[in-house]
């Protein structure tokens, strides 16, 4: 029997949730079973259950990973202030992210289905990591006390979530276009009225 070292379990976790969050943005929660999870990570069904007590621990755990990536690629990297909301509006708001939702946000592919899940587990993961998100929002509108903003970032989160579902959902390009363009001017108008600019 091969007995491996820690490290390269913990290797082989964080591959199994990185794949699973992929998978989970394309097929949703609910259209994505174990065996597929594990084959996208390279391992066979029997592996699943030396790294996760069910499927619904892999969920939580690849929903926190992806708020995890969202806030350290795209929320830690924006610059200070409105420049940096800016830039996270049109990252958010972009045609290209409404043609990638696998490499996207986990809010705007898996939020329906996370608010109907009956895993606890699931809805604080999602929970705990949107806040993390949502601070770094709020520190860039008020970073006096960005606590006080945390309400208003949360709807600006909301605002660009809805937009980009909705844009992707539509089959008509030219109008899912314009939808983007016209949430993009709604989120800076919030953006701009929360700085008083």
């Amino acid at each position: 029997m091969v007995r491996y070292t820690k490290e390269h379990k913990q290797e082989t976790r964080q591959r199994i949730i990185a794949t699973a969050g992929r998978r989970l943005k394309r097929d949703g929660i609910d259209g994505s079973g174990v065996a597929t999870l594990m084959k996208d990570a390279g391992l066979t069904n029997g592996a699943f259950y030396a790294h996760f007590e069910s499927k619904d621990s892999l969920v939580a755990a690849a929903i926190a990973n992806e708020l995890d990536t969202l806030h350290a690629n795209l929320v830690a990297q924006a610059e200070p202030g409105r420049a940096g909301l800016e830039q996270i509006v049109r990252w958010y708001l972009s045609p290209d992210h409404r043609d990638n939702p696998v490499d996207g946000c986990p809010n705007a592919a898996l939020l329906d289905e996370i608010a109907r899940s009956g895993d606890d587990a699931i809805r604080q993961a999602y929970t705990d990591g949107v806040l993390v998100v949502i601070d770094g929002l709020a520190a860039r509108m008020t970073p006096e006390d960005p606590a006080s903003a945390r309400v208003k970032a949360l709807s600006l989160l909301g605002l660009m979530v809805g937009t980009l579902q909705l844009a992707r959902a539509l089959t008509d390009r030219q109008l899912s276009d314009n939808l983007l363009e016209q949430g993009l001017r709604n989120a800076l108008a919030l953006v701009d009225a929360e700085l008083g600019a």
